[in-house]
């Protein structure tokens, strides 16, 4: 890659962004915004990056990948997971170098040697995760990234000022631990506003939101564009991408194979694209099960487990044998105490406050409940499910080595049945790798949750407790999840899922629940219930701390 160092000189953040084409080209498309109808000249890109080719080994991650933004335009970047698009966006950002291409910006080379260099030229980032400190305010947090020294007081009425003037409103002194996660998302994108990009690159905005929080985010980044901002969007939610994008770049197996106007398109053209040929649809029925109760919560209280946790407040629940059960709510109601209770990563304070297969195990550890049939799935693929540094096999082992007497006997551990189960989870679960047997944190995030469910539905378990299954994974990916769950439900395994996600939930619950400030509602009939009233429960309408009962609240 040529060109010169973006933070010489006078910065490039200081000059005039170009003005969006005038109205009289611009043409509209129902439920999207604006754009203009002819291909701009050249010099009228502000980001173009070249035949980008990035090698890892003998791996190639891009392949002479080519994507034009212009200013005042919201560009959607698809494909699988393992299709390239973090790689690409980490070269925009200055996070990784291209082995060969160009970027090129408002027409003239470039080299973004690390993220710093990015934010000077005028480009920003929201990660999907978060980089926040809870113990910390909104204020503080957002000092930590501006460079040089300022005025809190100062900076915390431009961030009110500016949060408010975007629709995104924040109370600056605000501990982030008191915060929801569309809260916390605003001070991520806040941070990037307040240092006046020109590029905002967001990675799976809606991930983790309410609709009615990604609602208002769609509003944010439209009044973006019509300001002149270019914004690059990653989604695998593409119905949005249809709702909200101009144009979109797809790419597959590190190539661009289409550049599209998603408003043309259907999202199952969308993901045929993506993956090459037609996504399976989740196949299910009603299903009213009459089986045994395979996994019982009774009157279930928890303190936090922490300054920042959430106290589970007398939860209780049945999930019987053959049925999926969900439970929706905001990010940070209590769904991660739920799951640490169900798994026995916390013990519940009496052993009939829980039970697996009709046994009492509240008192019992992780191993102990495995050993009664019982599969868990956290929400943090790698560190919590899976051991960044070990190979897939000894990732396997794991969650075996306890109830596969044929993988361990006797302390030996049979390597040879390790790596059989590992190969034929990837085989089914269609797990792409780069390599045989590679460490876990060589697989993209899609991939690695596609293993890691995988592995525990590889040993046919009697229940399965699954904490945001299809979480950051494709269209592709997600419906084969989805599936291998509801069909798991359907030979007789008690499911129960913990989503954010309320198409994933409509599409394969047999009955819903929802979890507020540690209460869990009564789990309605799928076909009962609609999403206003699963809107309402999620804002706490079945909370008894002072709130309105559910018979109470205006449908």
């Amino acid at each position: 890659m040529t060109g010169s160092d973006p933070g010489s000189g006078a910065s490039p953040a200081s000059a005039p962004v170009p003005a969006p084409a005038p109205a009289s080209t611009w043409t509209s498309a129902p439920g999207r915004p604006p754009g203009p109808q002819a291909a701009p000249a050249e010099e009228e890109f502000l980001l173009e990056a070249r035949d980008i080719v990035k090698r890892f080994g003998d791996f190639t991650a891009n392949d002479r990948v080519t994507v034009r933004l212009r200013p005042g335009r919201i560009h959607a970047l698809l494909g699988e997971n393992g299709a390239g698009k973090s790689t690409l966006v980490k070269i925009i950002y200055g996070a990784l170098q291209p082995t060969a291409g160009q970027l090129r910006w408002r027409g003239e080379p470039v080299t973004v040697a690390n993220p710093a260099a990015a934010r000077r030229l005028g480009i920003g980032m929201v990660f999907q995760h978060f980089s926040l400190f809870e113990a910390l305010s909104v204020a503080e947090n957002i000092a930590l990234a501006i460079p040089g020294r300022l005025d809190l007081a100062t900076l915390a009425e431009r961030v009110a000022r500016v949060s408010a003037e975007y629709g995104l409103p924040l109370a600056p002194t605000a501990l982030v631990a008191d915060l929801s996660v569309g809260e916390r998302q605003r001070i991520e994108i806040v941070r990037c506003l307040l240092q006046e990009p020109h590029l905002l690159i967001m990675d799976e905005p809606t991930a983790v939101l309410t609709p009615q929080e990604a609602d208002q985010l769609f509003v944010t980044l439209r009044r973006l564009a019509a300001d002149g901002c270019a914004v690059l969007y990653i989604s695998h939610r593409l119905e949005e991408v249809k709702q909200l994008c101009h144009d979109a770049t797809i790419l597959r197996l590190g190539r661009v194979v289409a550049d599209v106007d998603p408003a043309a398109e259907t999202a199952a053209s969308l993901a045929r694209l993506m993956v090459g040929a037609d996504v399976h649809t989740v196949s299910t029925e009603a299903h009213a099960s009459d089986g045994p109760v395979m996994l019982g919560v009774s009157d279930l209280t928890l303190p936090a487990g922490g300054p920042f946790g959430v106290s589970l407040r007398s939860v209780s629940l049945d999930v019987r044998a053959g049925e999926v059960v969900a439970i929706a709510g905001v990010a940070g109601n209590g769904q991660a105490e739920l799951f640490e209770s169900l798994s026995g990563e916390r013990l519940a304070p009496s052993a009939d406050a829980v039970g697996i297969g009709g046994e009492d195990c509240g008192l019992d550890g992780v191993t102990a409940r495995r050993r009664l049939g019982a599969a868990f799935v956290p929400e943090e693929r790698l560190g919590h499910s899976a051991v960044p540094g070990f190979a897939l096999s000894d990732n396997v082992l794991l969650t075996r080595h306890t109830s596969d007497r044929e993988m361990v006997a006797r302390g030996f551990v049979d390597r040879s049945r390790t790596r059989t189960v590992a190969e034929r989870v990837g085989e089914r679960f269609d797990v792409r790798t780069s390599r045989e047997n590679p460490e876990a944190s060589a697989l993209s995030g899609g991939n690695l949750q596609k293993f890691v469910v995988g592995r525990e539905l590889d040993r046919d378990p009697r229940v399965v407790v699954i904490n945001q299954p299809t979480w950051g994974v494709d269209a592709g990916a997600a419906a084969l999840i989805r599936q291998a769950l509801v069909d798991m439900a359907r030979a007789g395994t008690a499911v129960l899922v913990i989503s954010q996600d309320l198409d994933e939930i409509f599409e394969i619950a047999d009955r819903i629940a929802v979890i507020s400030r540690g209460e869990l509602s009564e789990a309605f009939p799928a076909r009962a219930i609609d999403r206003e009233r699963v809107g309402l429960l999620m804002a706490g309408a079945h909370e008894t701390g002072g709130r309105q009962r559910p018979e109470e609240t205006p449908a």
